[in-house]
């Protein structure tokens, strides 16, 4: 079954009385070259379990249960679960289950695929909802080798970008903490069906297994983070001082110069190796006080 092929998309969907679904950002590839590169170059290992997010009516699944020992895919859409059934019958290495991954305890669920082997995540990810499964994901901290998602073109210039760049963000800085983002390819508008309003892109990140910066305290980093970009056109000092009200200017103006940074600098010049360090040093001083 050629589920690239629009007549048969249509075809799948009209025999379960089906419509796309835009609040679940249903946009269905029918490129089949874009979606073999997708399952074979979403991770290394070939002996593990693949965690797919949404799998719609199976496009990506199925050339993933072709290349991979087992395939775990999350779908939100009940109808759609009587599709999956039927385009994927002739696979026994493909476990769907009806879930919100925003609302699945991935712990449970992966324990045993984690125990059998390699695990990475591939997934088209709905547009509206992109940074929210990627930080679910990082932030569970569970091993994975890989997460390879296709998302908004523009998303995926953020994520992959460097410090200093016009696209480096906050939500760069944190990603490159968990990992290492590179963009694999674009997919045009109308490689899809529908066909969304903007172009995608394929990125796929590689998690540390030993991170590269240490911090002492997490939730300290990602809020130095958070401040040196709440306010992007302020100097490194402003940010930091709207966001850590409990220091004072000249506090603040010692720890930059201490991390061996200009006083003009401003966050989107820090990689996050920077901001660990000067994370440590902002805590060192709340520590004091």
């Amino acid at each position: 079954m050629n589920l690239c092929d629009i007549k048969t998309v249509k075809q799948v969907m009209g025999m379960f009385h089906l419509t796309f679904r835009k609040e679940f950002g249903q946009n269905f590839l029918t490129d089949r070259s874009v979606v073999e590169d997708i399952a074979s170059e979403c991770c290394e290992a070939s002996n593990g379990t693949i965690l797919e997010i949404g799998p719609g009516i199976g496009t990506l699944t199925y050339e993933l249960a072709l290349r991979h020992r087992k395939v775990i895919a999350l779908e939100i859409d009940r109808g759609l679960i009587p599709v999956l059934d039927y385009t994927l019958k002739e696979f026994d290495n493909v476990q769907v289950i009806n879930e919100d991954v925003m609302q699945t305890d991935l712990h449970a669920l992966l324990t045993d695929a984690f125990a059998q082997g390699p695990v990475s995540v591939c997934a088209n990810l709905p547009y509206y909802i992109t940074s929210p499964i990627l930080m679910k994901l990082l932030e569970s901290k569970l091993p994975f080798d890989y997460i390879t998602v296709m998302i908004q073109k523009e998303v995926a210039d953020r994520l992959c970008a460097r410090a200093g760049g016009k696209d480096y963000g906050a939500i760069t800085a944190v990603l490159n903490y968990y990992g290492e983002a590179e963009k694999l390819f674009d997919v045009p508008a109308d490689r899809f069906l529908p066909a969304p309003k903007v172009d995608s892109a394929v990125i796929r990140i590689r998690l540390y297994r030993d991170k590269p910066c240490k911090p002492q305290n997490e939730e300290l980093l990602f809020r130095t983070v958070k401040a040196a970009f709440a306010q992007r056109r302020k100097t490194l000092t402003n940010a930091l001082g709207a966001g850590f009200p409990e220091l004072t200017k000249e506090q603040i103006n010692a720890v930059i110069a201490d991390c061996g940074l200009e006083a003009t600098v401003r966050g989107e010049r820090l990689d996050i190796a920077q901001f660990s360090a000067l994370s440590d040093a902002i805590g060192a001083l709340i520590t004091s006080a």
